[in-house]
């Protein structure tokens, strides 16, 4: 396998021709122009991230605080179990984004994943004041934890994090590329079912405070999601070897295992239990979702029939606008911090 070249800090040879730039052994000055830039969907980018900026305690919990004692147990369950969740994979994603920026010779790029890593702290920062806000301490570790204890969302984490581990341990393009793939299911599928699972208490009137939380985050990883797969469209310019049938093969499975993991997570977690969702129409959901992520990439359909939203979900789309105007239940106060239209989540 082709090793990657990890990029310099100084380097005065690099090339300064934009031509010349390219997302990987690419010989880069490290220099942030903001006027010359090979990759022009960056600019974009970069501006959406910005006007994305949020302040997690600005968001009122006190309905919340309320809300979660009378919460059924199987919401209560859930509730707990999504949030350990998604407290891990973006702890494990500010980490990681660091590790792959080092082999990223484009610096407009570099210039994004720096953004994504600290919206990925923000969003750690998030959960962890919904917790604090509404459960004791020792309540508070218990959740933070669950990943640790729980076999099912231990194994349901490995999947992502080996997959960051072997590329730690295999420098090469074959495990970069791996790596971005897995990025790219856990901000695209993954988080999925959580986000559902907030929504769906926003529609029955519960934790109002959790779904707006929840609604910023879900903008800034549709941002993301944006970012991963336009760099995975580039390297199929770019290394086309990286995107022969056999390895596309390999990509889409690991699409499909992202899919089938989140099912069964969901089968786990919310099974018919929560009111307002059934399983049908959790599992016709993320299936759609998976095929809506591999044919962006061009990787065709993952399952067949499941090509348009499913009717009995459209409500999460109206949920995950968080750039709608919600007034704050207490101060009166608008919580819709947003300059600018979130981005569809149409990728």
């Amino acid at each position: 396998m082709e090793q990657l070249l990890r990029k310099p800090l100084f380097n005065e040879h690099g090339d300064c021709e934009v031509i010349h730039r390219r997302m990987i052994n690419g010989n880069t000055t490290n220099l942030n122009d903001f006027n010359n830039m090979k990759y022009t969907w960056v600019s974009d980018w970069y501006r959406q991230a910005m006007n994305n900026f949020w302040i997690p305690e600005e968001i009122n919990l006190n309905q919340d605080v309320k809300d979660y004692r009378k919460l059924s147990l199987a919401e209560k369950t859930a509730y707990d179990k999504t949030l350990s969740f998604l407290i891990f994979l973006d702890s494990i994603q500010t980490a990681n984004l660091p590790n792959i920026g080092e082999y990223i010779t484009a610096n407009e790029v570099n210039l994004c994943l720096t953004i994504q890593a600290f919206q990925e702290a923000v969003h750690s920062q998030s959960y962890s004041y919904m917790l604090d806000s509404i459960c004791s301490p020792q309540e508070r570790n218990d959740i933070l934890y669950q990943w640790k204890n729980d076999e099912r969302l231990l194994s349901r984490n490995k999947f992502i994090g080996d997959l960051y581990n072997d590329f730690m341990e295999h420098k090469d393009k074959e495990h970069l590329m791996k790596t971005l793939m897995a990025n790219y299911i856990l901000e695209g599928i993954y988080f999925y079912s959580g986000f559902m699972f907030f929504y769906n208490l926003g529609r029955m009137g519960k934790m109002p405070g959790s779904v707006q939380e929840i609604r910023y985050i879900n903008r800034d990883e549709n941002t993301h999601l944006w970012l991963f797969r336009s760099i995975i469209l580039e390297l199929q310019k770019e290394e086309p070897e990286l995107f022969s049938e056999a390895k596309i093969e390999v990509y889409r499975d690991m699409l499909k295992h992202g899919v089938e993991e989140e099912i069964r997570w969901a089968e786990y977690v919310l099974g018919n239990e929560i009111e307002g969702l059934t399983m049908k129409m959790v599992s016709d959901y993320i299936r759609y979702l998976g095929n809506l992520r591999s044919t962006s990439l061009g990787f065709g359909i993952l399952y067949e029939g499941y090509e348009k939203e499913p009717a009995s979900m459209e409500w999460v789309s109206m949920y995950a606008n968080a750039n709608l105007i919600k007034t704050d239940f207490f101060e009166a106060k608008s919580t819709a911090y947003a300059k600018s239209s979130a981005l569809v989540d149409d990728l």
